[in-house]
């Protein structure tokens, strides 16, 4: 005999309130392009042509140092630099920037230059900038003063436009970050939620709360919606974690807790994870730059390996091991991410039995390969039988 109709549903409804709270805390992936790097320029140094500057010099550090690659790739490579050498770039008026007595002028110098990258057709997918951190008086007043200057002088918010917000330690700072941006917009006239930012979880409070619990969480909730990324701060969280010198690096073990921590947090929220840096620059001779390039390589794969998309690039030449091992990891997945995916449309997996899930998972590696430049839709269309909308589809969970 079956239990009664009534009687179950007085028992479930009290899970509607539940429903209700998950789907709107976990709405699922934000869709779109996600880029595949984020490029750090102090603000001292942003000029009028700067995306464009910064393909130039990786080109000529390809060209000049060599780096050996898989058949057909460094062609791929080289085509990026030319078309679309830099995705994201921040202008910095933090870590890298320091505190010169400029910092007025500078801010109104690089929003005019961000300005002009836009109406010259040279502006990265997305950009914006990083202002001070919130950590003592003197640098919260200095970093709303100078965001204050940046958006007057911009007058008109750019498409992909995202502020970076550094060492956060608290969620009441998220919380007033939020209603600051409010008011910027108000006073500008643009539309309220259309200022976003990115947090820098960079500090072991941003990891663990002084009451003993995961911080982002409360972070994500004190931001709402405009919170849209949370990036790694390798080397102030290797310090304040008390490691060496030696041992500040992406691959340390204590790196990988706090981006796992990142990475459940930000799981179903829409929120993009990027990975941070790696301070060994690709200068010098030949020897040291292929060295450079080769543990920035390494580093870039186990990021991607361990589902982090994207991560930060510290100066030009980055550009060429960042996009070598791009390709190279989206180009040895693509064909039997195809074929699974192709398997699936069809119900008949061959001995894998895949999930809705895996589905969307690969379907959106497949996407991202065409976002950044790994491979082109006609390959991917013909690789899986199936056209960009319906993997778009496969993305969101729509099939």
């Amino acid at each position: 005999m079956l239990l009664d109709g009534p009687a179950v549903a007085s028992l479930t409804a009290r899970l509607s309130e539940v429903d209700q709270r998950r789907a709107a805390r976990y709405p699922g992936g934000r869709g779109g392009r996600q880029p595949v790097h984020t490029c750090y320029v102090p603000a001292s140094r942003v000029g009028t042509a700067t995306p464009r500057d910064w393909g130039e010099q990786a080109l000529a550090a390809f060209e000049e140092h060599g780096f050996d690659l898989a058949p057909g790739l460094a062609g791929r490579v080289k085509t990026k630099l030319l078309r679309e050498p830099v995705e994201d770039l921040r202008i910095d008026f933090e870590d890298g920037y320091g505190a010169p007595a400029t910092e007025d002028d500078d801010a109104r110098h690089a929003a005019g230059c961000l300005a002009g990258w836009h109406a010259e057709g040279i502006a990265p997918f997305s950009t914006g900038l990083r202002i001070k951190s919130f950590d003592t008086p003197a640098l919260r007043d200095r970093g709303i003063r100078t965001l204050d200057i940046f958006l007057a002088t911009l007058r008109d918010l750019p498409p992909g436009f995202v502020i970076t917000f550094p060492k956060v330690t608290a969620a009441e700072q998220v919380e007033v970050f939020a209603e600051l941006l409010g008011a910027f917009e108000d006073r500008l006239g643009w539309w309220r939620g259309s200022l976003t930012f990115e947090i820098q979880v960079e500090t072991t409070q941003s990891i663990v709360d002084s009451d003993g619990r995961l911080a982002i969480p409360a972070f994500i909730a004190a931001g709402g919606d405009r919170v849209v990324g949370l990036h790694f701060g390798t080397y102030d969280y290797t310090a304040a974690v008390g490691l060496g010198a030696g041992q500040q690096h992406l691959g340390h073990h204590a790196c990988d807790f706090a981006r796992h921590v990142m990475q459940v947090c930000a799981a179903g929220t829409g929120i993009r994870l990027s990975d941070g840096s790696s301070n060994v620059l690709p200068v010098g001779d030949t020897q040291d730059v292929l060295a450079a390039w080769s543990i920035h390589y390494g580093l870039v794969r186990r990021s991607l390996e361990h589902g982090f998309f994207q991560g930060w690039d510290m100066h030009p030449a980055q550009l060429v091991s960042r996009y070598a091992a791009v390709f190279g990891y989206y180009r040895e997945s693509l064909d039997r991410d195809a074929r699974r995916l192709a398997a699936y449309a069809e119900r008949a997996a061959g001995g894998v039995l895949d999930e809705p899930a895996t589905a969307q998972a690969l379907s959106a590696s497949l996407l991202r390969s065409v976002d950044c430049g790994a491979a082109t839709a006609e390959e991917i269309t013909q690789a899986t039988g199936l056209s960009m909308d319906v993997l778009r589809a496969y993305h969101r969970r729509a099939v």
